[in-house]
C-alpha cells in the first residue's frame, strides 16, 4: 500500500496511511508547522488507520505531561520551542473541531504542561469548515489548508497564543 511520507523539521521521517485525514495531517506538518511553529518539535502524530504514527513520550514528559490514553489525544501535537507552547491540532475531516467540550478535555489532559496550550482546528478547505463553524470554541484558532498562510482567530485577548485561566 502506498504511504504518505512526512519529514519533520528536525529530520525525523514517518509514513502515514494514504487517504482520509492523513492528507490533511501531512499538510499540517508541512505547511502549518513551518509557518506558525518554526523550529517546532513534533511530539505526536495520529495515523487515521493505526492510531499512532509518531510519539515522543520523552519530550512530552519533559514538559510535565504523561499520557496514558492515546484515544483522547489530538491529531497532532507540536512543541513551539521558541515560545514554549504546546500546539494541539485537530484535523477535521470526519470528526469534529475543538469545540468547548473538546477544549476542556484537552485542557484536562495537558493540565500539568509547563508549556502554554494553543488549540487549533484544521480543515482542508473553507467549505469543510462551514459545516462546523458554529461548534468551534472561543479562544482557539482555525487553519484552512487551502489558504495556508492565514489563521482565523476565534475571539479572546490574543492571536495565536495560550490563555491563562
Amino acid at each position: 500500500m502506498q504511504r504518505l511520507p512526512i519529514q519533520f523539521a528536525e529530520g525525523q521521517k514517518i509514513k502515514l496511511s494514504p487517504g482520509g485525514q492523513n492528507i490533511l495531517i501531512k499538510k499540517i506538518i508541512k505547511d502549518f508547522c513551518s509557518l506558525f511553529t518554526p523550529g517546532g518539535h513534533a511530539i505526536y502524530v495520529r495515523d487515521s488507520h493505526s492510531i499512532l504514527a509518531y510519539y515522543d513520550a520523552e519530550k512530552l514528559a519533559s514538559l510535565g505531561v504523561m499520557i496514558e490514553e492515546h484515544g483522547k489525544m489530538p491529531d497532532v501535537v507540536v512543541h513551539h520551542v521558541k515560545r514554549n507552547w504546546l500546539v494541539l491540532i485537530e484535523a477535521v475531516t470526519s470528526h469534529g473541531p475543538v469545540n468547548p467540550k473538546r477544549r476542556q478535555e484537552l485542557k484536562k489532559l495537558f493540565a500539568k504542561s509547563s508549556a502554554g496550550l494553543v488549540f487549533v482546528t484544521a480543515f482542508m478547505d473553507r467549505h469543510a469548515m462551514l459545516k462546523y463553524l458554529t461548534d468551534i470554541s472561543w479562544e482557539t484558532e482555525v487553519w484552512v489548508a487551502e489558504s495556508p498562510t492565514h489563521l482565523i482567530h476565534f475571539n479572546g485577548e490574543r492571536f495565536l497564543g495560550p490563555y491563562e485561566d
